[in-house]
């Protein structure tokens, strides 16, 4: 058992470096594509669709999509409450969200598609949030370090090898729920906020909650393919749609940049 553990925490932690490094060195066009990846839902369903029937995985992706619901509370409870608290105080505060958060959406009726709903309202609400409180783009570069990089792929480890193994015993809600906890959310956070204060903290957590949507389609297709497709297909079919999704948005992005920067020359 120790050693399943060992394995997956380490396998886990080596995809969570190695994409964050990746990210940083490949240059802001695919290294924003990348960013979006599922680089903890990855390693997570690898090792559940290896290891766990159909039926198990379909319950655990609906979870998770809950859990992902839950995040979004989490993002914002961490933007409204940064601001006055310190990085960790506001980080646990917004834990505290999430954990009933994420056990109250997991009770409601419904399948994939109610949980894709309640995303797209919580989304609304957290895109309320950030105009009212006026929440500016980073104004630095921000690099992660290897004090960064190793926390998240160590966090990351120990939450997938924890949730596909030991979690995994008491069924799929915990598994799913536990593979959805937002740890890359969590060491931004607090990154950021320690190393250039609390405004930068906010407004990265803040840009993020549109790109969880590539988790949502990750979700999504592991949901629908699981019992329909064999495992390594369905991961392929998830990963892809993640991908694409996080494709899309990135693209949108610099639509958006680019439009803004013509309206600009053409005022002058």
């Amino acid at each position: 058992m120790l050693t399943v553990l060992l394995v997956k925490l380490v396998a886990t932690a080596v995809v969570v470096i190695g994409v964050s490094v990746a990210v940083g060195k490949l240059g802001p066009r695919l290294g924003g594509i990348i960013a979006g990846t599922p680089i903890v839902l990855g390693p997570g369903y690898f090792f559940m669709l290896q290891e766990r029937p159909a039926a198990f995985i379909e319950s655990a992706a609906l979870s998770t999509l809950h859990a992902l619901v839950a995040t979004l509370l989490f993002s914002i409870c961490f933007v409204v409450s940064a601001h006055r608290m310190g990085a960790l105080a506001s980080l646990g505060l917004a834990t505290l969200c999430w954990i009933p958060a994420a056990l109250l959406f997991s009770l409601m009726p419904g399948g994939v598609l109610v949980a894709v709903l309640m995303y797209g309202v919580v989304l609304l609400v957290a895109e309320a949030v950030k105009r009212a409180l006026k929440l500016n783009q980073p104004v630095v570069v921000a690099t992660s370090g290897w004090f960064d990089l190793l926390l998240r792929g160590l966090l990351a480890g120990v939450l997938v090898s924890v949730a596909t193994t030991l979690a995994a015993r008491s069924g799929p809600l915990l598994s799913g729920m536990l593979v959805g906890f937002p740890v890359g959310l969590f060491t931004i956070g607090w990154t950021l906020h320690q190393r250039y204060g609390a405004d930068v903290a906010r407004a990265t957590v803040s840009a993020a909650q549109q790109g969880m949507l590539s988790l949502v389609a990750f979700g999504v297709v592991t949901a629908t393919f699981a019992s329909i497709t064999p495992p390594l297909v369905t991961f392929l079919l998830s990963l892809g749609a993640s991908v694409g999704v996080s494709a899309l948005l990135f693209l949108r992005s610099q639509w958006r940049v680019r439009r803004m920067l013509a309206r600009q020359s053409q005022g002058r």
